[in-house]
């Protein structure tokens, strides 16, 4: 099991007993002032963060936000929020109400925001920081955890033989039964492409007019379109669909849960969500360590430990257990079966993809 804490050095606050009796008042204040840890620094501030919910939330809260709080003595406020961020924090700045200090973001988030100018400059200083993958190290934002959107379904229903691509999961005679896709442009605009027989490396730029033509055909037969994780989690659950497009780590908790349920990795489509802080927060500075707490490799191997999104500390996977590992994304065998979002051609794109897909889906 994996200890959640980390270890400190007590050695760091001792003070010599000869230095005590020959200081004077004034020096041996000084000296008792400098052996308070530096964790003290935010006591009495309160911190608010924002994750996207659902089984996110209590592993989050295990691995990061309960321990910061204790550690450094700040009130944690921990909330669930919106599915994509961007508008909510675009206000945010624009009004200086900040309803989060710090904020989890997917990578096609951040594309959008940052050049914008609407995130804080992150602190990437130390050990743990310089630690993180290069794809998830950007000036304003530090990727937490690689998630995917994967295809998933009921082993009750078909055994160990579902859908293991998207052309099978469009193949309702095949594979017959109640469907649920996401409802927004990213990923499945992919998934459709995919499912039409386009290589994986001739995604992107992404034909609009070809995707939609390939959900044309899936609509009829999609029972529900799930708006947020746990939403999809609750439905695999119960059972309400056979067959899914999920989040990896919301099929897995199902799993560990004991629903007779199964993950296909094939034609999956991966990608980075993390933390940023939207520009101007008065509590920046506390918000900057706490997402500096959360690159820590111990502190993402607590957070895999709960939830199966892979950690963007490689160092992380020397306390994963090889049980846990190849559940995860990032593992070997699953990542070569997928492809990487194209962040940058969503942060272009994404706008006028949402508007011509939700009047498809009221169409």
């Amino acid at each position: 099991m994996i200890d959640p804490t980390l270890i400190r050095d007590p050695s760091r606050y001792a003070i010599d007993r000869r230095t005590l009796l020959g200081g004077s008042v004034g020096g041996l204040a000084a000296l008792l002032a400098a052996s308070v840890p530096a964790r003290r620094a935010f006591a009495a501030e309160t911190l608010t963060v924002a994750d996207p919910g659902g089984a996110w939330t209590p592993a989050s809260a295990a691995a990061f936000i309960q321990p910061f709080g204790k550690e450094f003595g700040v009130t944690m406020s921990h909330i669930a929020r919106q599915a994509y961020p961007t508008v909510q924090i675009k206000m945010n700045v624009e009004t200086k109400s900040y309803t989060w200090d710090a904020v989890v973001a997917t990578e096609a988030d951040v594309a959008e925001l940052a050049p914008q100018g609407l995130l804080e400059p992150l602190d990437w200083s130390g050990e743990d920081m310089a630690q993180i993958m290069p794809q998830a190290h950007l000036a304003d934002w530090m990727g937490q955890d690689v998630y995917a959107t994967v295809i998933a379904y009921r082993t009750d229903k078909y055994g160990q033989n579902g859908p293991k691509n998207w052309a099978e999961f469009w193949d309702v005679k095949g594979f017959p039964g109640r469907r649920a896709m996401h409802k927004h442009p990213i990923d499945t605009l992919e998934a459709a492409l995919l499912a039409d027989g386009v290589a994986m490396k001739d995604i992107y730029p992404i034909d609009m007019d070809r995707a939609f033509k390939k959900l044309d055909q899936i609509k009829p037969h999609i029972a529900v379109w799930w708006t947020g994780g746990a939403q999809a989690t609750q439905m695999l659950q119960s059972g309400e669909a056979d067959l899914i497009q999920i989040w990896n780590a919301r099929a897995q908790v199902t799993i560990d849960a004991g629903v007779p349920a199964a993950i296909s990795w094939g034609q999956g489509i991966y990608s980075m969500e993390g933390w940023c802080i939207p520009k101007g927060d008065p509590r920046a500075d506390l918000a900057r360590r706490f997402i500096k707490y959360c690159a820590n490799a111990k502190r993402q191997a607590v957070f895999a430990s709960r939830i199966a999104y892979g950690p963007t500390n490689p160092k992380a996977y020397d306390y994963i257990p090889a049980a846990r590992a190849k559940l995860l994304p990032t593992a070997p065998d699953n990542l070569k079966l997928m492809m990487h979002s194209n962040t940058q051609w969503w942060s272009k794109n994404k706008e006028a993809a949402i508007e011509r897909f939700n009047a498809w889906v009221l169409a």
